[in-house]
This record gives C-alpha cells, structure tokens and sequence, in this order.
C-alpha cells in the first residue's frame, strides 16, 4: 500500500497546477520557530567584497544531492518539510497538540551569507533558531547570545562551540569534531599508519580540525610529516599555486596516507591538482564535509586518486518521514483540502504576519524525492523535537492544552539543559558542552562498475570497530598499504632520532643495565642500582652476591692448599717437639721454634676468614689474626738474629750482652714484641678498621662484597711494626759467614726475612688496586706464600736434617756462635 500510495502520489505532485503547499506552514497561534539552511556555496570572491551585496545562487548544492537554480524556491519548501513539527503524531496529547502548533520560518542561505536574512525574522518567532550545517566562520560574538536566542545546529562541528561560557544558549544535535578526530586516530592506530600528511580548507573548520587532530596525533604515536590549508576562495590569485605546492609538499614527505579536513569546493581543487600532478595512489581520510558530495565524488578520473575512507555521522532515518511528504504533497493538490486548509489558517487576518511563498505551491515530489533520505534529516527532527519538549515544559502543557502565556527565549534554556527528551523510541540529553554523540559510520568509496557507492565498513562509538574485510584497496596488491617513516621499534629497543624530523628514527638496543619502558621511549632507562639487565631487556633483574664462596674452584684450591700448609706447620711442630733436646733444635731456638711454628699454624689457618660472605665485623677482623701471627714467629727470630750480630760484629762486647737475647729473657723480647703488635692492632681498630664494601659498578650483573680498606695510615701502622722486624732479622743475618762445616743459622733467617720482603711488595702493588674477589685471594696467597716461605727457608732444612741426617744433628756440627765461647 504505502508504495502504491506513493506512486499515485508522485503523479499527482507531478501536476502543473499550482497547489496550497504554502497555507499549511503558519496558522493563527503558532508558536514559530526560525530556520537557516543553505543550499549552495557562493563561488565570488568574499575577501575583495567590503560591503553586504546581492548574491547570485548559481548552484544548489546538499549533502551530496545538487540541482540547477529554478529548484530554488522549491528546496527553501522542502526544508520547511524538515523543521516542522507537524510531521508526525505523538501518543501524549498535550505533547501532540504542542507540535500541532509548531511552525518554521525559513530562510535559504548561501556559503558565508548564512546569517543574511535573520534578523528580519527573529523578532517575530520565539527566537529559537535551527542553524544551518557547518559554519565556515564561528561568529565572535555568537549570534543572539547576548539575548540567550537558543540556537540548535544540525550540523555545526566545531569545537570552538563547546565552550559553554561563549555560547551559553548554542546546542547542536551532531558530534563535535573532537570525537571525529578520535576517530580518525583510532583509524589510523588499527592500520598502523603513523606518517601522515593533514590537510585543512583555511576556515574555521579546517582550522579548528587540523588542530584538534595534530594535539591528538601527537600524543598517540602518529607523526605528521606535512601540515597545510587550501584555500577556500578559489578565486583569489594564488591559490592554484598554494594547491600545487600542498600536492608538491605531500609527495615529498612520502606518505601513503593525506588527513583531508575540508568542505566540498577545496577538496575537490586539491584532489584534481593531486590527480593532474600525478601524485599517485593515497589512502585519502575523509569528512562528511566532502566524502558525501557529488562535487567531490564527480571529479574527472577520480578512481586513481587511491583509496578513500571516512567518518559520517551516524543518523537514522525519520520513520514516516517519506509517506507523509507524499501524502502531503499529494493532498495539497485537491481544491477541497486546499478550501479546508485556507479557511482553518485565517490567511485573511492582518495580525498574521504574510508568510505565503509563491514558489513553494509549485513544488512537485518529483523535486524533493532524491532528498528525502540524506542524513541531515534526523539531526533536522531532533534539534525541532528538543525545543518542542523543552517547550512543552516551560509552558506547563497538560493532557488538556497548553496555556496562553508569553514565554522568552532565555526560559527555554534551563529545560534545554536538563531535560531527556525521547524521539522515535531513541532517548536523548545535550551533554555538558551543550551536544550530543551519536557516534559515526566508516564510509568507503566502493566503485562498482563505474558507479561510486558509500558502503559502510565500520561503526565508531567511543571505540572503533572496522569490517576489513569489506575494504578493496587501491594497490597493486590488493592489500593495505603502509604509511611510516620508521618501523615500530621491538621490545628492548629504543629510538634514536635521525634527521631533523623527530619521526624519523632508527631503533637501537639497549645496553647492558638499561631496559627498555615503553615503545614511545628516545633512550633506555638504567635499572636501579641492586638490579642489573642484559642488552635489549624489557625489564630489571635482581644481582647476586658475589664474593668467594666456599664451593668455587679456585676458594677449594686455596683451602685445599691452606689445608697443606697447617699440616706441613703441624708436622714440623711435631719434629721439633720430638727432638727438642737436639742441638739443632736448641741452636734453632728450643721452645721458641715451637712457639714460630704455632705461630705459623695459626696464620695459615686465618686465611680461612677470606673465604666466604664477608660482613663488617669480619671485614675489621681479617688483618689481625695475619699481623699477630707473623710478628709472633719473627719475634722468635729477633733474638737468635741479634745473637749473632753481637758474636759476629761486636765479639768483646758479646758476653755481657748475650743473656739479653738468649734463653730465657729471649722470651721477653717475644713478649713485649707481641704486645706491642697487639696495641697497633687496637690502634687499626679505632683509627679506620678495613669495611665492607658494597660495589654494584665493578661486575655487570653482580654486586661485588669485598673489603675495603679503609685508612692506609692504619694498615701502614698495623703491618708497619712487622716489617721492621723483618728487616732487622734482615740486616743482622745477611752478611753472617759460618764457619766451615758448621750449621749456618742465620742463613735462614736471611732468606726468611728476604721473601717476606718480595711478597710483600707484591703483594702491596697488587692489593691496592683491586676491587674484586681476587683482592681477598690476592691476601689467602699472601699469606700462604708468607708462611710457606718460612717454612721452607728455615724449618724444612732443620726437619730434612732431624729425619734423614741425624748425624749432623751433634754439637760439634750445630754448636752456636755464641757457644764457641768458654
């Protein structure tokens, strides 16, 4: 039924006779609301004109439906269609009979003269005013503001228009350009294209956008490797250069993919320069403001432009919006609904201002068909249904009526702002910047057989959903291109910026102890200090201690080797207790040989406290038991190396002298030796006792536990006092000659005294360098080499002789210099 009531229709609309279109548009006690629509651009040039001038509408022009100048007339009447608020019925009553009551006061515009007519109207409606689309100029200041005139757009998005505090009474029923560059970079971020080249018409829009995105692109990882405007005057002298050095500027940047943020007449300027200039296959990221109209699409060879995406808001269709158009049209044919409908107007009174249109009485639904389902129509039927309800409040509607009082504009705001209005099943409320987010449609250019087709292949709302599959991209391959000036950098990598373009970047790995903390990183962050990471790392790993531990090879080897040389002590200790009474043994010193080999058990059996976790208490402990030990064993020597310096060097004077050295007041010089090492050794405590050392910056991956030294003046005094005994036990033997085939006592203790002296040197050299873990078995080896050379040059001799050649163990053979005297 309803398609043969539309054919019927259209052959009536298609009827010569005038019809009485206009007579149902105002009628006594309306409540008339104010309209702007434009229906073409205005191609003279605006920026030579210095005074309000006649426009001549060469072109009509409409959401991508155009016709010639003898529609115009006829359009100004369709849109008359869109804003009033009889279109259809509301179950509420009073709601019903408000709407019943609505009109709309129309006005074309055209281009930047959109505001031209409005001030012959506005004080005759309510002065809610349904603005035009997408402003080319936001007006400072807003129009009506300064009254609070509400002003609802259909189609304005620019997002200078959110500021509540400058446009306190602007709403709009479409989303802001805000959420259409949220969209576009989500696009982008699900192709992976981050080299992008934006392009804006230089007006408000253009401009207001371009800014939007290139603050949002730059925070979300997408570069932009060329900016610029087109210009909007086609016109002006210099704009077929400024289109071709955009065109130039964008092939240069080698981009894939051209941001074009523009109304229809610039776009399509650039777009045939990009396609007479050879700019090649783009991917072309579009806007309702172009993707939408026949200008653009109608270009000459405009398939070889590439591939064309783009955002549109997302509207639903007015359900009856077409059936009663055509039901309309075809009532307003008959003369007796023509008689009904005059007689009901009271066209005759002269209190109603003359609102007839002669133009409109002519149009056919021949006219308005192709329009009847553009998507500015639900926009159109919200932003009247939110005043009608806001109306509605304000004026305290019932069941019954509405009352006669006088409402201002400014009282339509507060239920502007705060009430939910319901239109066609679908609830809406204007959001704190005065608008409302329906979301967008994915369009892509699908050409089938030459004709060009918009198919959805996507929906936007907050989130981003693409049906890829539906997506044929103009490439050789079929596939999608890429568009990046660099590759997306790994896991424990990093940027480094190449060029003058902070796009453009190689990535680097990250060093050892650096890893790597987002892909948005220029450098790599150095982990923290008890922490240590490997090259190309994304995260930080705990070190391990390192020191010498019991269980390696080389702390076995040096123990093994202690081991040895505290049993070789131990051995030797036991061969001089068994032959004790001997003369070699009694020449060797008696008991006080026991004590040296006591001695030098004991300080081989201290390298034990180098091996193993070091703390503080063992660190300020390790250099004593070493220190005490050795001055015990050459405070043994000292008096035997003095015996023979006195019988040597000072014959005469030697026997009033040798009881100071010899037998038992010997062991008072071991006494006050050792005494007096023990009070350097509490000296070394108090002045700067050696300390542990926490080192995370020798070893990569480890932190280093050894000890430090901490005063070089203490340990200088602690050692110190050993060393001068070694070098008088040194100075007193080395030039002692024994007499023929007698034992040579002090030639022991010569080579004793002489290879503690080269370890000692080497041992300094070598251990004032290190930070390692060889620096505790730089002092184990110290140590051993110390004790193990003592052994060797003084005692082992003496032991070889007690075991193997006891016959040169007499008096005769080991009689001491000191004995030769009667």
């Amino acid at each position: 039924f309803p398609g043969l009531w539309l054919c019927l229709s259209l052959g009536c609309a298609a009827s010569p006779s005038p019809s009485c279109l206009s007579a149902q548009f105002r009628r006594p006690g309306d409540f008339i609301l104010g309209g702007l629509f434009p229906f073409g651009k205005d191609t003279v040039n605006l920026t030579a004109r210095s005074e309000p001038t006649p426009l001549l509408c060469e072109r009509e022009e409409f959401e991508g439906w155009s016709t010639g100048p003898s529609t115009g007339a006829k359009m100004e009447m369709f849109l008359c269609f869109l804003g009033a608020g009889k279109l259809q019925a509301h179950p509420d009553g009073s709601f019903q009979q408000l709407l019943a009551s609505l009109g709309l006061e129309a006005n074309a515009s055209v281009g930047d003269a959109a505001l031209s007519p409005t001030h012959g109207w506005v004080d005759h409606t309510l002065g809610w005013c349904l603005l035009q689309g997408v402003t080319r100029a936001v007006p400072r200041p807003p129009p009506f503001s300064s009254l609070l005139h509400t002003q609802v757009s259909y189609g304005a998005s620019s997002e200078t228009l959110s500021n509540t505090e400058l446009y306190p009474s602007f709403y709009r029923t479409v989303p802001s350009d805000k959420n259409l560059v949220e969209a576009v970079v989500l696009l982008l971020n699900q192709f992976g294209w981050n080299w992008v080249a934006t392009v804006g018409s230089d007006d408000e829009y253009g401009r207001g956008a371009q800014a939007l995105f290139l603050s949002v692109a730059g925070t979300d990882n997408i570069c932009i490797a060329f900016e610029g405007l087109i210009p909007t005057d086609l016109a002006e002298p210099n704009a077929k250069k400024q289109l071709e050095d955009t065109v130039r500027l964008i092939n240069s940047t080698k981009v894939n993919v051209v941001v074009l943020f523009a109304y229809s007449l610039p776009a399509q300027a650039l777009l045939e320069h990009s396609i007479s200039m050879g700019l090649g296959k783009k991917v072309w990221i579009g806007t309702e403001a172009w993707m939408l109209s026949d200008i653009a699409a109608s270009t000459p060879n405009i398939q070889s432009i590439g591939t064309v995406l783009g955002f549109v808001m997302r509207t639903a269709t007015v359900p009856g919006f077409q059936d009663y158009v055509a039901e309309l049209l075809g009532s307003v044919a008959q003369e007796e609904f023509c008689r009904r409908s005059r007689e009901r107007g009271g066209l005759g009174d002269a209190e109603v201002l003359d609102t007839q249109c002669q133009q409109c009485d002519h149009v056919t639904l021949g006219d308005v068909w192709p329009m009847l389902g553009v998507t500015t129509v639900q926009p159109v039927h919200v932003a009247v249904y939110s005043v009608a309800h806001a109306l509605h409040r304000a004026l305290g509607c019932t069941s019954k009526g509405c009352p006669k009082t006088t409402i201002r504009s400014w009282q339509l705001l507060h239920f502007m702002n705060t009430l939910p209005f319901e239109v066609n099943g679908q609830s809406f409320r204007f959001d704190q910047s005065h608008g409302t987010n329906a979301g967008y449609k994915l369009i892509f250019w699908a050409w089938r057989d030459g004709t060009l087709t918009y198919l959805p292949v996507g929906d936007y709302d907050q989130t981003l959903y693409i049906r890829k599959s539906q997506i044929q991209f103009h490439t050789a391959d079929k596939k999608e291109p890429t568009s990046e000036c660099f590759r997306r950098c790994q896991p424990g990598q990093f940027r480094r910026i190449k060029g003058f373009n902070l796009c453009c970047y190689d990535c680097t790995d990250c060093s050892e102890n650096t890893f790597w903390s987002s892909t948005d990183s220029t450098s790599c962050s150095p982990c923290p200090q008890h922490q240590w990471a490997p090259a190309r790392s994304t995260r930080c790993h705990d070190r391990a201690e390192r020191f010498l531990s019991w269980d390696e090879p080389l702390a076995l080897a040096l123990v093994t080797l202690t081991a040895l040389t505290a049993a070789l002590s131990c051995l030797a200790a036991l061969l001089f207790l068994r032959h004790l009474g001997t003369p070699l043994a009694r020449v060797s010193g008696g008991g006080r040989s026991l004590f040296a080999l006591l001695c030098l058990l004991l300080q081989s059996l201290s390298c034990c406290l180098f091996v193993g976790r070091p703390s503080a208490a063992l660190c300020g402990l390790q250099q004593l038991p070493y220190a005490l030990c050795l001055n015990g064993c050459f405070s043994t020597l000292v008096p035997k190396a003095l015996e023979i310096t006195l019988v040597t060097e000072f014959p005469r004077r030697a026997p009033g002298l040798l009881r100071w050295v010899s037998q038992g007041r010997a062991w008072l010089l071991v006494a006050a030796s050792l005494l007096t090492q023990a009070l350097l050794c509490f000296c070394h405590l108090r002045l700067g006792p050696d300390y542990l050392v926490t080192d995370y910056e020798s070893l990569p991956r480890e932190v280093l536990l050894v000890c430090g030294t901490q005063s070089w003046a203490a340990f200088a005094l602690l050692h110190g006092y050993n060393g001068c005994l070694v070098f008088v036990c040194f100075l007193c033997t080395f030039m002692v000659q024994s007499p023929g085939r007698r034992y040579n006592v002090a030639r022991g203790i010569t080579f004793a005294s002489l290879i503690c002296f080269v370890v000692w040197i080497f041992f300094l050299a070598i251990f004032a360098t290190l930070r390692t873990v060889l620096r505790a078995v730089t002092q184990i080896c110290t140590i051993l080499a110390t004790t193990l050379g003592i052994l060797a040059s003084y005692f082992v001799p003496k032991c070889y002789i007690m075991v193997f050649r006891p016959d040169l163990n007499t008096g005769d053979y080991c009689q001491s210099t000191s004995e030769q005297e009667p």
